[in-house]
């Protein structure tokens, strides 16, 4: 179990560098020049070259990632330059509903999800089979936005059930209470988890099919075992490597979903920072969030590798 989970960190490390680097010379070869947009469009040639000089940008660009990696690794993501402030503290403020959202929509994705891939396995070319097969096309084909403005006109404006916009901290000095927190965030949930839960469900539907058609179903069911037992003790266990794979691939869905959806209800996240980032040409908080963002998918890729050593232990050799 140990060798297994060094292993994979050891895998983990590599794909780090490259991420780093990757983005890095992206962001540098890209079209504009942040020093010109922090200076204003009434700057001269100079006040951009003294700019340019300050922030480290006349350096080659070996100089400025060995400067930026070695910062990097003692935790320093550099400051911002567009806001002055570090970077690490504006990932940090902006953390809470940013995970609020993606937990949340994880949770009640895998909660409906799961169950309603097995059931329509088990029935296989019943009507909730064909109904999740048809919302499985439609959750991959309508775009973010436009589920999140159809739910904003039926829930927010003709019930006026939940609000449309912001977010309400669960804590901190400005917390609220959990009804007002759930409330505000009912509909970005909805939003995100239609892609969501089409993805697990379909994938689920197809792991417990292929698992009911196997010999030992045949076996269990001769033996005078219970329906229920079947399909959740034999037929969803042995399908539940496939299904986790999927759920942790999804997290790279939530993740860029994540961007759209804070944007659309103006919650204070890390997608609109990263939206703002963007704009500002603010390298710093850009390779901070990519790197956070990064390593969140790695380390929930990692969770998934080792659960595949209790789901199944041939696994781990």
């Amino acid at each position: 179990m140990a060798s297994f989970v060094s292993r994979r960190l050891l895998a983990v490390l590599p794909v780090l560098w490259v991420v780093s680097v990757v983005v890095f010379l992206i962001l540098r070869l890209a079209p504009g020049d942040p020093a010109a947009v922090i200076a204003g469009n009434n700057a001269t040639s100079e006040d951009i070259a003294q700019i340019r000089s300050q922030l480290g940008l006349d350096r080659n660009l070996v100089s400025q990632y060995g400067i930026w990696l070695g910062k990097v690794l003692q935790g320093d993501l550099g400051y911002s330059y567009y806001l002055g402030k570090p970077v690490l503290d504006l990932i940090t403020q902006r953390m809470e509903p940013s995970l609020s959202l993606a937990l949340g929509t994880a949770l009640l994705a895998v909660c409906v999800a799961v169950p309603l891939g097995t059931l329509a396995a088990w029935r296989m070319g019943g009507w909730l089979d064909r109904a999740l097969s048809a919302f499985s096309v439609a959750g991959f084909s309508v775009p973010v936005f436009v589920i999140a403005y159809g739910l904003i006109y039926v829930f927010a404006i003709r019930l006026q059930w939940l609000p449309v916009q912001g977010y309400k901290p669960l804590f901190g000095a400005q917390a609220t209470t959990v009804w007002d927190w759930v409330r505000q965030l009912v509909l970005p949930w909805l939003t995100l988890g239609t892609i969501y839960i089409a993805l697990i469900a379909r994938m689920t539907r197809a792991s417990v099919s292929e698992a009911l058609s196997e010999d030992y179903i045949r076996t269990a069911r001769a033996k005078g075992i219970g329906e229920m037992a079947v399909l959740l003790r034999h037929a969803l266990a042995n399908a539940a490597v496939p299904i986790v794979t999927v759920i942790g691939i999804g997290v790279a869905l939530l993740i860029g979903g994540v961007v759209v959806t804070e944007t659309v209800y103006a919650i204070p996240g890390l997608g609109s920072l990263t939206v703002d980032a963007v704009l500002n040409r603010d390298f710093p908080v850009i390779q901070g969030l990519v790197l956070f963002f990064s390593c969140s998918y790695v380390f929930i890729n990692l969770l998934v590798d080792v659960s595949y050593v209790f789901l199944d232990p041939r696994i781990r050799h």
